[in-house]
C-alpha cells in the first residue's frame, strides 16, 4: 500500500496493485459507509478511503477519498487514449511547412510567368503541366493540411487552395479531361477560362485583406499575386496578349517575393549567415501586441 500513499511510486508494475485496491474500495462502500467513519491521511488499509463518493482532482492527482492516483496512470488503466474525454492531449511537434508551401507555389508560378511573357520564344504552356500536378499541386496541398494540423486557419487555407489552383489548371491542358476540347471554338474557351481567372482573383484579394496586419513581404504576396489574377483575367477576356504579358511580369515579380518569403522562414542562424527579418506593417489606430 505505500505505492498509494507515495503516488511519485506508481508505474507500470503496481499499477494492477493499485486498481485492486480501487476495485475493492467500490466494493466496500455500501457496506461501510455508514459504520466506519472517514480516516485521516497516513491512516491503515482498512481505515484508508471509506468514503470513496468523496472524489477531487488536480492537475496531476485524482483524490478519492483519503487516496490519490496519478491521472497519467488511471487514464492508462481505463484505455488511454480510447477513452473519451480523459486521453491525454497529444503532443504533436511538426516543422515549419510554409516554406515547403511557398517555394512550391514560387517556382511553379515563376514557370507559367516566364510562358506568359513569351520568354525565348515560348507560348505553349504544357511544360508547367508536370509541376501544376505534382509540386506546385499535391506539395503544396500537403504543405496547406499540415498547416491545418499546426492550428494555422491562414496558412492551411492559402497553401491548400492554390495546391487546387494549380491541379485543377493543369487538368485544363490534360485531354483525358476533356475541359479545352468541350469548347466549339477558341473564344468561348476564352472566356471560360476567364470566368476561371476572375474567381481566383477575387479569392486571392479577399486573402490579400486579410495579410494587412502581417509584414510588408507577405502583404505584397497576396497584393501582387491578386495583380497578376487580374491581368490575366482581363488578358482573357479582351484576347490581348499584351496585357498577358503584363501578367506574366507580375507573376515573375510575384514568384520572387514568395521565395523570399520562403527564404525568411527556412533561414536561421544555425544554417546561414544571412537571415532576413519581417517589416511589420504598422498597425493604426490600435497598439499592436
Amino acid at each position: 500500500m505505500d505505492c498509494l500513499k507515495n503516488p511519485n511510486s506508481l508505474n507500470p508494475l503496481n499499477l494492477d496493485l493499485a486498481m485492486s485496491n480501487y476495485n475493492a474500495d467500490l466494493e466496500r462502500q455500501e457496506g461501510e459507509r455508514n459504520s466506519l467513519p472517514v480516516s485521516g491521511s497516513g491512516g491503515s488499509d482498512t481505515e484508508v478511503g471509506k468514503d470513496i463518493t468523496n472524489i477531487k482532482s488536480d492537475s496531476n492527482f485524482v483524490y478519492m477519498g483519503d487516496r490519490k492516483y496519478l491521472k497519467s496512470e488511471l487514464r492508462h488503466a481505463f484505455g488511454g487514449t480510447l477513452n473519451p474525454g480523459g486521453a491525454p492531449s497529444p503532443s504533436n511537434h511538426f516543422a515549419n511547412p510554409a516554406p515547403l508551401g511557398l517555394s512550391a507555389f514560387a517556382l511553379t508560378t515563376f514557370v507559367l510567368s516566364l510562358v506568359n511573357c513569351q520568354a525565348r520564344s515560348v507560348t505553349e504552356p504544357n511544360i508547367v503541366i508536370g509541376l501544376a500536378v505534382f509540386y506546385g499541386g499535391l506539395i503544396q496541398l500537403l504543405a496547406g493540411m499540415w498547416e491545418i494540423s499546426l492550428e494555422n486557419t491562414f496558412g492551411g487555407l492559402a497553401l491548400s487552395s492554390y495546391g487546387g489552383f494549380w491541379m485543377s489548371y493543369a487538368a485544363i491542358f490534360i485531354p483525358w479531361f476533356n475541359i479545352a476540347g468541350a469548347y466549339e471554338t477558341a473564344k468561348e474557351l476564352e472566356n471560360a477560362v476567364g470566368f476561371y481567372l476572375v474567381a481566383w482573383t477575387i479569392f486571392t484579394y479577399g486573402l490579400c485583406s486579410c495579410t494587412l496586419k502581417s509584414t510588408l513581404m507577405f502583404f505584397s504576396l497576396f497584393f501582387m499575386l491578386g495583380n497578376t489574377f487580374l491581368l490575366l483575367t482581363i488578358g482573357a477576356f479582351a484576347e490581348s496578349k499584351n496585357v498577358t504579358k503584363a501578367g506574366g511580369v507580375l507573376g515573375v515579380i510575384t514568384a520572387f517575393i514568395a521565395w523570399y518569403n520562403a527564404y525568411a522562414g527556412l533561414a536561421t542562424k544555425s544554417n546561414s549567415y544571412l537571415t532576413v527579418k519581417g517589416l511589420q506593417i504598422p498597425v493604426w489606430g490600435t497598439k499592436r501586441e
